[in-house]
């Protein structure tokens, strides 16, 4: 079984109730053996995008051991109050990618 990467890429809309999101999402991640290999940093656009992708959304990707995994994780009571907060309070998109 190949690793997953959840990839999301996220503007906050509303920073003081999204921050209500980050406690909950990190315990969730770890409660499934996940890892956040990226998680806001800085991002420098070279190809594609527009001026709005490049200041005001952040990246965010975790590994996950396997697609089984993720998705039980995605589904899970345990991410579901922070996924509504992350909807709430954000614009995005969020996808899955099996690694090589």
């Amino acid at each position: 079984m190949s690793e997953v990467f959840v990839v999301a890429e996220i503007r906050i809309t509303n920073p003081k109730s999204y921050a209500d999101y980050l406690p909950l999402s990190t315990a969730s991640v770890e409660k499934f053996g996940g890892e956040f290999l990226v998680r806001g940093g800085r991002r420098v656009q070279k190809e594609g995008g527009d001026d709005l992708h490049c200041s005001q959304w952040r990246t965010v990707i975790v590994r996950f051991p396997n697609a089984e995994t993720a998705s039980r994780w995605y589904d899970s009571q345990n991410y579901a109050t922070a996924r509504t907060i992350r909807i709430a309070n954000s614009d995005g998109r969020l996808f899955f990618v099996e690694g090589v």
